[in-house]
C-alpha cells in the first residue's frame, strides 16, 4: 500500500482526498514494479542513443536499425517473485509479457531467450525446491515458446546458495519489422479504446505490489495464469491489422492491468481517456470495478484505433476468433476518467499516476565487503585431471543440454547458431543476421559490484564478437533485494556507474531494461544478480564463426590471465567465494582485443573463437575439445600471465580474453602484433580426441574426450535422476 508519504503527496496533488478505486490504481502504478521510484533518476543517466537507436528505453521494446527498412526490437523482462511461488506458470507468463512488448511495436516476435537462477543442485535429491523450481521453470518456458512457435535460442543460467528457496526468472525477446510499419502511438479525439484478448477475471489481482515487496508468503493468487494459444491468435492479428493502419497505438496489460496500461498510453499519446468498465468482457459476472482496474490476466492488448478502421479490425480479429471490447474513448487531455454502467467512479491525472514521487534512498558500502579477504592459499593440488573434470561437472560451467532440449529452438527456420554455444545467430535475411547473448555472474557482482558489471559487459560483448558479430547495443536486468536496505542499494548504483562507464567508452548504447528490487525471502536477499544482453549484427554470412575447432588449427590465446580468483567457480567449489581479487576489466584492453577478434574473423583468418570467462582457461580449452570431438595439445607456459600456481593459471576469471583457431598462424601473429595486443600461440587441435596440457613439458592434465563429455553433461545426469 501507499506510504504515509505518498498518500500526503497524492492528496496534495488531488486537491481532494481519493476514493479506493483510485487509491487501488494509483498503489498498482506507484508499485516499485511499475513506477521505478527508486531507480528512475539513475536509469536515465544511462547512455542510450546511437546511430542505429530509433526507441530507446522507456517504452514497451527498444529498437534497433538493422538497416535496409529492417529494425529489430528487443526488450526483456522477469518473473521473480510468481515464478517461486508457482513456477510453472509464472515463468510461462514471462514468457508472454515480453512477446506482447515486442508486438506492442508493431513487429513480429522471432527468437526469444532467458537468464535463470537457482539455488545449488550439487547433492540436491529427487525432492529439493532447488530441482522442483528449476524443473518446472524451464517446463513452463519451453511449452509457452513452443506452443507459440517461437524458438528459445539460448540463455545462461546460474546456481548459487543466495537463491534459496527463491528463483530468478528474466526473459528477453527479440522482434523484426519494418521502419514503417512501426505503429507510431498517437490518438486524436473520438478514437476507440478496445481491450482484446482473455476476458479479465481474478487471477493475478495485486501482481505488481505483490512483486514490489519480499517474498514473505505464497501469495498464488497474484500468479497469473497462461494461455500460448491465445497468444499465438494475438500476434497474427495485432501483425495483420497493423499492417492494415488499423492501429494508432497500442500497449499491453502487464504488471497493473488497466491501471497501469491505460495511465501510462494515456500519458504516451497525451491524451486523456473515458473508460466504461462494464463494457470489459469478463471470466466471471460481478466483477467489481477495484477488480477489473487491477486485475492481470494475460494474453490481453488495449488497442487506440480511428472509428472508420472500426470494420477492418473487427473483420481481422473476428477471423481469429479474438473477443474484444470497446471500452472507451479518446477524450480531452491528460485525465483518466472511469465510468461504470455510466456513473463517474474515478478521475485521476494520467500524470500524476506515470509520475510517482521518487525516493531519495541512502546508501552504504556494505560492511561485509571491508572484511574480505584478499589472499588465501589453498592445499597444493596433486591431480589436475580430478580438478578440471570436477569444474566441468559444475552445472555453473558444464552443459546445459537438459534446458535446451525441450524448446523447439528451430522453429522459424532462422537459427543459424542454436544454444549451448557462445551466443545465438539469428536470420534476418541471406547475408544479415543478428547475435545475442544474456550474461551475468553473481559472485562477481557480491564481491563488486562495479566491476561485477563490468566484468558482466565485457563478457556478454565478447561472446557475440567470438560468433562474428560487432556489437550495437545492450539490455539489461538490474536484480537486487529490497532498496530500503542502504547497503544493497549501494550496490545498486555501482552496477549502474558501472553500465553507464562501460557503454560511454564502447560507445554501445543500452536500447532496453528493467530493475527489480525486492528479490529476497525471509531467509535473505539475492546476491547482486545483473543481467546484460549483447545484440550484434552480423552483415555478411561468411563472418558467422562457431566454437568448434577444425583438425590442423594453430590455437592462439588473446589477453593477458592475471591472478583474479575472487568470486571465481574455482575457489568456490573450495567452498573460498568470498576471498580473492575479482576479476578486474581494463576498458582499453577489453576494445583493443575485442576489435582485433572482430578484425580477424571478417578477414577470413578465424575457424573457431571461444572466450574465456567462467572456469577460465582450462574449461575454455576443453569446452573446445568437446565441441569438436578433437584433441588439443597446449604449452600452458606460453600462455601471458602472471600466476604463481597451475591452478590458478588454469582456472582464473581475467576478463579481455578469447582463444581462437585459425589454419593461418602467420597472418594472425602479424595483425595482432600490428595491433599492440598481447597474445601467444600456444598449441594445436589434432585427432587424438585427447586434452593434452603441459607446462614446458611436464604434463599438467590428459584427459580423453569421452571423460571430458562424461563430466561436462553431468546436469543431464543430476535432473534425469541416473
Amino acid at each position: 500500500m501507499l506510504t504515509r508519504k505518498e498518500d500526503i503527496y497524492l492528496r496534495e496533488k488531488l486537491g481532494r482526498k481519493p476514493n479506493l478505486l483510485e487509491i487501488d490504481m494509483i498503489d498498482a502504478e506507484w508499485s516499485e514494479h511499475c513506477s521505478y521510484k527508486s531507480s528512475r533518476k539513475y536509469v536515465k543517466l544511462l547512455p542510450s542513443s546511437g546511430k542505429r537507436v530509433i526507441v530507446g528505453p522507456g517504452y514497451d521494446a527498444g529498437v534497433l536499425d538493422l538497416g535496409n527498412d529492417d529494425v529489430l526490437t528487443v526488450h526483456i523482462e522477469s518473473h521473480n517473485h510468481p515464478s517461486a511461488v508457482e513456477p510453472y506458470g509464472g515463468a510461462a507468463t514471462g514468457v508472454g509479457g515480453v512477446i506482447r512488448d515486442i508486438i506492442s511495436m508493431g513487429t513480429r516476435p522471432i527468437a526469444l531467450l532467458n537468464a535463470l537462477r537457482f539455488s545449488s543442485l550439487n547433492g540436491a535429491n529427487k525432492t529439493s525446491k532447488a530441482k522442483w523450481l528449476f524443473k518446472n521453470v524451464v517446463k513452463g518456458i519451453a511449452d509457452y515458446g513452443n506452443c507459440i512457435g517461437i524458438p528459445t535460442v539460448g540463455g545462461d543460467i546460474e546456481f548459487d546458495d543466495s537463491f534459496k528457496d527463491y528463483c530468478l526468472v528474466d526473459v528477453a525477446a527479440i522482434g523484426l519489422g519494418k521502419k514503417d510499419k512501426l505503429i507510431a502511438n498517437h490518438a486524436n479525439d473520438g478514437d476507440l479504446i478496445v481491450l482484446a484478448g482473455n476476458p479479465t477475471g481474478k487471477d493475478g489481482i495485486r501482481g505488481a505490489s505483490f512483486a514490489s515487496k519480499l517474498l514473505d508468503e505464497e501469495d498464488r493468487s497474484a500468479v497469473q495464469i497462461p494461455d500460448p494459444f491465445l497468444e499465438k491468435l494475438i500476434i497474427e492479428a495485432t501483425i495483420e491489422a497493423a499492417k492494415n493502419n488499423c492501429i494508432n497505438a497500442i500497449k499491453d496489460l502487464g504488471g497493473g492491468g488497466l491501471s497501469c496500461c491505460l495511465s501510462e498510453l494515456s500519458h504516451l499519446v497525451n491524451r486523456g481517456f473515458e473508460i466504461e468498465l462494464s463494457s470489459v468482457h469478463t471470466k466471471v459476472a460481478g466483477l467489481s470495478p477495484n477488480e477489473i482496474m487491477i486485475s492481470e490476466s494475460q494474453e490481453r492488448m488495449v488497442y487506440i484505433i480511428n472509428k472508420q478502421k472500426l470494420s477492418t479490425f473487427d473483420k481481422i480479429f473476428n477471423k481469429y476468433g479474438i473477443t474484444y471490447s470497446i471500452i472507451g474513448k479518446v477524450h480531452g487531455q491528460d485525465n483518466l476518467n472511469i465510468l461504470f454502467h455510466g456513473k463517474a467512479i474515478a478521475n485521476i491525472s494520467c500524470n500524476l499516476m506515470v509520475n510517482a514521487p521518487l525516493c531519495n534512498r541512502k546508501s552504504k558500502k556494505p560492511e561485509y565487503l571491508k572484511k574480505i579477504k584478499k589472499k588465501i592459499v589453498l592445499d597444493k593440488i596433486r591431480d589436475y585431471n580430478i580438478i578440471l573434470l570436477d569444474m566441468l561437472s559444475n552445472p555453473n560451467i558444464g552443459n546445459k543440454n537438459w534446458v535446451y532440449q525441450q524448446y523447439d529452438h528451430e522453429v522459424g527456420l532462422r537459427t543459424v547458431i542454436k544454444p549451448g554455444a557462445n551466443a545465438s545467430v539469428i536470420k534476418i535475411n541471406d547475408n544479415k543476421f543478428v547475435s545475442i547473448k544474456l550474461d551475468g555472474n553473481s559472485k562477481h557482482c557480491y564481491l563488486d559490484p562495479y566491476h561485477g558489471t563490468l566484468g558482466c559487459l565485457s563478457e556478454a560483448c565478447r561472446n557475440v564478437i567470438c560468433t562474428g558479430a560487432e556489437p550495437i547495443g545492450i539490455i539489461d536486468h538490474l536484480q537486487f533485494g529490497s532498496p530500503e536496505n542502504p547497503q544493497i542499494y549501494w550496490t545498486f548504483k555501482e552496477s549502474i556507474e558501472a553500465i553507464i562507464d562501460f557503454c560511454n567508452f564502447m560507445k554501445i548504447p543500452v536500447v532496453g531494461g528493467k530493475v527489480s528490487f525486492y528479490n529476497e525471502t525471509m531467509n535473505s536477499p539475492i546476491k547482486p544478480s545483473p543481467i546484460i544482453g549483447t545484440i550484434g549484427l552480423i552483415e555478411d554470412r561468411w563472418h558467422i564463426t562457431t566454437n568448434v575447432p577444425n583438425v590442423g588449427d594453430t590455437l592462439f590465446i588473446l589477453g593477458q590471465t592475471n591472478e583474479e580468483l575472487g568470486g571465481s567457480e574455482y575457489f568456490d567449489s573450495h567452498l573460498h567465494s568470498k576471498y580473492g581479487n575479482v576479476p578486474m576489466v581494463d576498458l582499453e584492453t577489453d576494445r583493443r582485443n575485442n576489435l582485433a577478434v572482430l578484425h580477424l574473423i571478417q578477414n577470413g583468418l578465424v575457424d573457431c573463437a571461444h572466450d574465456c570467462s567462467k572456469g577460465g582457461i582450462g574449461t575454455a580449452l576443453a569446452e573446445l575439445a568437446i565441441s569438436g570431438k578433437l584433441g588439443i595439445t597446449v604449452d600452458l607456459k606460453k600462455v601471458p600471465n602472471n600466476c604463481s600456481r597451475y591452478d590458478y593459471l588454469l582456472f582464473s576469471e581475467t576478463h579481455s580474453r578469447f582463444i581462437i583457431g585459425t589454419r593461418q598462424p602467420d597472418k594472425v601473429n602479424k595483425i595482432l602484433s600490428s595491433r599492440n595486443c598481447i597474445f601467444s600461440e600456444i598449441g594445436k587441435v589434432d585427432r587424438t580426441k585427447i586434452l593434452n596440457l603441459c607446462y614446458s613439458g611436464k604434463e599438467i592434465i590428459n584427459l580423453p574426450y569421452d571423460d571430458l563429455n562424461l563430466g561436462y553433461n553431468t546436469m543431464n545426469h543430476i535432473m534425469n535422476g541416473t
